[in-house]
């Protein structure tokens, strides 16, 4: 590498922006001479990404979340957290969900104030209590004790969710975010797969119809070391792509700067309101998919093998998506339109499939107390509903990919993004402790399918303009600085001239924290 000249030009954002060229070969020089964080570990011909990389660091943060709010999708999934009588379990949904849409809101403002670390390990410890009260529950029909924890959830979940939207969408560089989304949401996801195999082992020749003690210890101690690995994550401040360049954040941020910065968020970008509904719409139909489809219909062997079904199907939603977002032969503006059309034309088809299915029964066609007994994977009408059961797993994970690489594409601002992903996690919940509290009312299964299609589908042509008006190819440097106390001259000449200067960081050598160093 060339060494620095005694007069340097001006870097501008047009240098900025082209060092995200740099190869590899520079890049691995770049880490070569810094401190153990930056430097790419061989397995034989392999070489690992370094432990301060983006991808290093969503590839943890995805295990966290493979722990935790994986094997609590694959608790859920099996329809009353796995009880037979779902009023419990519904309640219990209830205070989560209420929780976390007022928690969720500001989230993303304590994240940024507490770091990540903490965020997500205190994620973590919600989860594990949740599944210990499902224990308890089991034994002493302690619902007060379900409904506390849920709450006590929500509260965590809300600060989890925000450390996690935000590092999925602000580490990665900008032609690379629907990868990122879709290698996090596979191994997410693989969480709930393998999540619901636990139930689908122990519970093969069970006749009780409700899961046993040893499903919830497992998801228990599960839980537990996904609190545990938070703690092996490093600050934003730390995380460097291969191109030498940092995450834009908020420098020494205090509890005034971010809810005045929140505030800030809703008046600047007042446009993302446009995509609330679709916020909201996200998790409206799991209440139906796990409750009006899975419990209704099946015994609980089969509803465990759904459960597996659903989560890899989310697997496969999320490549498909995750991949097609990110090709580079296309504007990403033209990628975004398509997108928007592939998930409308989706929402017609799916839908419309789970519609004739749905006609088939009625609450009190499939009510145990008048007699039915629940599919199992041997009856002859099983394959239809498994069919629809993974489409709808499919569903599940386009929308949610999408909708991350919808919010992604409007900023690269690390703080910014954190307040959207909690936009997002709270308003999402607020929509399903609405739907997990008419299902505990029982309100007819078709009434809960028909608000989830007209929900879905009537938020997209809400958010349509966004998608059209405000994506745009790449975000300037300088509309990103708006949310940091930064200079676009600063950024610069970090991004570029870092390449010629002394490493940032160092194993001997320990940065002020007051000193100003762009993230």
């Amino acid at each position: 590498m060339a060494e620095p000249t005694t007069e340097k030009p001006k870097p501008t954002i047009e240098d900025q922006n082209a060092s995200q060229t740099h190869s590899s070969e520079e890049a691995g020089e770049i880490h070569h001479r810094k401190s153990w964080m930056y430097r790419s570990p061989r397995i034989g011909p392999v070489t690992l990404p370094y432990y301060a990389s983006p991808l290093t660091q969503l590839i943890l943060v995805a295990f966290v979340c493979f722990l935790c709010p994986g094997m609590y999708n694959s608790l859920t999934g099996l329809g009353g957290a796995g009880q037979l009588n779902a009023t419990a379990a519904n309640n219990g949904a209830v205070a989560t969900y209420s929780t976390f849409s007022v928690v969720g809101f500001f989230a993303g403002s304590i994240a940024n104030r507490i770091g990540i670390k903490l965020t997500l390990s205190l994620g973590g410890i919600g989860y594990f209590v949740y599944s210990s009260s499902l224990l308890c529950f089991n034994h002493t029909q302690n619902a007060g004790f379900v409904i506390f924890a849920g709450a006590l959830l929500g509260l965590c979940a809300g600060l989890l969710w925000a450390a996690q939207g935000s590092i999925m969408m602000s580490y990665p560089p900008e032609g690379s975010k629907g990868r990122y989304i879709f290698i996090f949401w596979v191994i997410f996801n693989l969480g709930g797969v393998i999540g619901s195999l636990i139930p689908l082992g122990q519970n093969m020749h069970s006749t009780v119809d409700h899961v046993n003690d040893g499903t919830y210890v497992a998801f228990m101690v599960l839980m537990f070391l996904g609190a545990v690995l938070a703690w092996f994550l490093c600050d934003s401040k730390h995380v460097e792509r291969p191109d030498g360049s940092h995450v834009i954040i908020m420098k020494n941020p205090t509890w005034k700067s971010e809810i005045l910065g929140l505030l800030e968020v809703l008046k600047t970008d007042w446009y993302i309101i446009a995509l609330f509904p679709m916020f909201f719409s996200s998790n409206w139909f799991y209440t139906y998919h796990f409750n009006g489809v899975n419990l209704a219909r099946f015994n609980i062997r089969t509803r465990a093998l759904n459960n597996v079904l659903y989560w890899s199907s989310q697997m496969i939603g999320a490549s498909v998506f995750g991949n097609l977002l990110d090709i580079k032969s296309v504007r990403r503006t033209t990628r975004a339109k398509a997108a928007w059309a592939a998930l409308f034309t989706i929402t017609m088809a799916i839908w419309g499939g789970g519609y004739a299915w749905q006609r088939q029964y009625t609450r009190a066609t499939v009510d145990p107390a008048s007699g039915y007994k629940p599919w199992d994977w041997t009856h002859s009408g099983y394959v239809g509903g498994m069919f629809l059961y993974i489409f709808y797993g499919f569903y599940d994970a386009s929308w949610q990919t999408c909708v991350y690489w919808f919010m992604g594409s409007l900023t690269n601002n690390g703080r910014k993004l954190a307040n959207f992903a909690g936009f997002y996690k709270g308003i999402q919940s607020a929509g399903a402790a609405i739907m997990w509290r008419l299902d505990a009312l029982k309100i007819p299964y078709m009434n809960e399918f028909a608000s989830c299609w007209a929900l879905l589908g009537g938020s997209l042509l809400i958010a349509l303009p966004v998608i059209l008006l405000k994506v745009q190819d790449t975000v300037p440097v300088e509309q990103d600085l708006k949310f940091s106390d930064e200079t676009a001259e600063e950024v610069a000449a970090s991004n570029v001239l870092q390449h010629e200067a002394a490493p940032p960081f160092t194993t001997d050598t320990e940065i002020p924290p007051d000193e100003k160093t762009v993230r």
